[in-house]
């Protein structure tokens, strides 16, 4: 079952009428509902989801995040006028996929059906020294309890795990997570971020596990 969710009913009831004609089902909901429904679903109306269509409405940004909590189905985003800002934005919000419309519906089942592939592929979460960091938008788990992160600097410890054996500069940190691919980095808007995250996990871990070099980049270690 696919579930859409947009405020206006013309968009919701296409995407259903699309998605009966391939057979598959469908159901269409209001952002005001929506959070709601999510929240009260049983598990198997959660399993039986295959992906979450997210239409433009306002508060979007905060539903992959609302829905990872729950569910592990891909979260794809529509767009009626997208801009490259508003593209990097969503992805930055755990967005699986930004699809521009019109988009047929078998083109989102075959996304989904990559999106799935590339998922059973990547592992759910890693686990370094005392941190259990998720990789599907979940908050990570410093020193036995949850470590509430907001989404940047979260993405930020997601990327230096993944990176956990190298170091890396903040041109490839900003590259990664603010998604502007250019030579005029902000490198303060870098530091503000990480300084935050490293005074967040010290207080927890009761050490820093960012060392950091100049000119060389970041990199965790253990303690």
């Amino acid at each position: 079952m696919f579930v859409i969710v947009d405020e206006r009913e013309i968009v919701k009831t296409g995407y259903a009428t699309s998605f009966d004609r391939e057979g598959v089902a469908s159901t269409g909901l209001r952002p005001d509902e929506f959070a709601e429904w999510v929240s009260g679903a049983g598990k198997p109306d959660l399993q039986a989801v295959e992906a979450f269509l997210i239409g433009d409405c306002s508060n979007r940004e905060s539903f992959p995040r609302l829905i990872r909590e729950r569910c592990v189905a891909p979260v794809i985003a529509l767009n009626d006028s997208p801009s490259l800002e508003q593209t990097l934005e969503l992805f930055a919000a755990g967005m699986d996929d930004v699809v521009r419309k019109p988009v047929h519906v078998r083109e989102i089942m075959a996304r989904v059906g990559a999106i799935r592939r590339r998922k059973e592929a990547q592992p759910e979460y890693k686990v370094v020294g005392q941190m259990r960091v998720y990789f599907d938008g979940r908050d990570p788990e410093v020193a036995g309890s949850s470590l509430p992160l907001p989404r940047r600097e979260r993405r930020i410890l997601e990327y230096l795990v993944q990176n956990q054996s190298k170091r890396v500069t903040k041109t490839q940190i900003f590259n990664a997570i603010y998604g502007l691919f250019d030579d005029e980095v902000e490198e303060d808007v870098v530091e503000s971020h990480i300084s935050k995250l490293r005074k967040k996990l010290r207080h927890r871990l009761g050490y820093d596990p960012i060392d950091s070099k100049r000119y060389l980049g970041y990199c965790l270690t253990l303690n």
